[in-house]
């Protein structure tokens, strides 16, 4: 029977664990921990609404305070866990108290790479709470330039938010294009050209080698000697998982923690989100997801699995999908492309901007990628959930 179910991780992984715990019926001890002194809240918006201003940081919860009474919580915000120990079945926080449980689910998230041998002052700065959104839009009103590290979704994001403020912009990245080369060629010139168009100085194929400045940031030097200027620096290189404080707990970690079809990662403990290796059926492997969508999913699949109990054997499955607000165009991603898929534009151009192109991999449509076209997006996101032939993707789209 189980009496007392701990969430560990306040995220949007965490919030919808414990939502769906109590719709499907649970009506027992139900706690939810997470390191920062806030409520769970939305992540999309920091590099976009926040950032340019738009929406004020409480725009961001999810619920308001009076919003989690109906789910009859213990709620334990600014405080950190620091173990697991699975065979006692205890969390303990960094406060000292332990917290039993009879079940658990892990949704810790993830935090942000820097540069190796990165010496942190101000002036440089990271983005991926609520906390660095707000101490970034303030700064970014009193800077004429800035340095964005990192040409992902998120990095390409701020900087796009950052010309829509008027500031000055150098973009740098290390891969030959932004993006990744799994995009394909086409759509990362596309995107590239999006950002150039709108003022941004983007360097490809540029190492970092240094950030420059002593009491505060002044620029960085490249690994070719040349020196960008910049009032801010942003470093956006990707998520490495919040697994330190299950070292020597049992669980398998291997780039985020390791867990079965069902989502379980040792007896009563499961995982879910940025943090979790849950097996996806419809991709064919157990990589980690960094996706809002993908936290929402695993969220609820952790929850009904530990609920149906171990005996009950689930098979998670989900087409992963993301999407991105860049200036006034919006790019929506559906599947999983590789370096070497054929990528074909079916509908729209991407001299326009709006376009929708698919994802070849041998006979199969392995993705859709689409710009500024919802309806087209629509169509193929539903269609790849069946696994389509390549002749059958063509034929949607005539």
């Amino acid at each position: 029977m189980l009496r007392h179910i701990v969430v560990v991780g306040a995220s949007l992984a965490g919030l919808r664990a414990v939502e769906t715990l109590r719709e499907r019926g649970y009506d027992g001890a139900l706690t939810l921990i997470g390191d920062e002194g806030r409520p769970p809240y939305d992540r999309p918006p920091l590099s976009k609404q926040v950032l340019q201003g738009v929406w004020e940081p409480q725009q961001t919860f999810f619920r308001k305070k009076e919003g989690f009474d109906s789910l009859a919580l213990d709620m334990r915000l600014g405080v950190r866990a620091r173990a697991l120990d699975v065979r006692a079945r205890q969390v303990l926080l960094a406060d000292g108290t332990t917290i039993g449980y009879d079940a658990a689910i892990v949704a810790t998230g993830a935090r942000v790479r820097t540069l190796p041998g990165m010496r942190l002052r101000p002036g440089l700065h990271v983005l991926r709470g609520l906390d660095d959104a707000i101490a970034l839009h303030r700064e970014l009103g009193e800077v004429a330039r800035v340095a964005v590290v990192g040409c992902g979704f998120i990095g390409l994001e701020v900087a796009a938010s950052c010309r829509v403020r008027g500031i000055g912009v150098t973009a740098i990245e290390a891969l030959p294009s932004a993006l990744t080369p799994a995009a394909g060629r086409t759509i990362c010139e596309t995107v590239e050209s999006l950002h150039r168009d709108h003022g941004v100085d983007l360097r490809t194929g540029a190492r970092v080698a240094d950030v420059v400045g002593d009491t505060r940031v002044s620029g960085v030097r490249l690994s070719d000697g040349s020196l960008i200027e910049a009032d801010l620096v942003i470093v956006g290189v990707g998520v490495t998982p919040n697994t330190e404080w299950l070292e020597g707990s049992g669980l398998t970690l291997e780039d985020g923690i390791v867990c079965d079809e069902s989502g379980e990662a040792a007896p009563g403990v499961y995982a879910a989100g940025d943090v979790a290796r849950v097996p996806n059926a419809w991709l064919g492997d157990a990589r980690r997801v960094e996706h809002w969508t993908n936290a929402v999913e695993q969220g609820v699949f952790a929850a009904e699995s530990l609920l149906a109990g171990g005996g009950a054997r689930r098979r998670f499955s989900s087409v992963p999908y993301f999407w991105s607000d860049q200036y006034d165009r919006k790019i929506q991603f559906a599947g999983s492309a590789r370096p070497g898929d054929e990528v074909v534009v079916v509908d729209g151009s991407t001299a326009e901007r709006r376009f929708v192109a698919l994802y070849r991999r041998a006979d199969s449509l392995a993705a859709c990628l689409a710009m500024n076209h919802p309806r087209g997006f629509i169509k193929f996101r539903k269609l790849l959930a069946a696994k389509p032939r390549w002749d059958e993707a063509l034929s949607a789209s005539l």
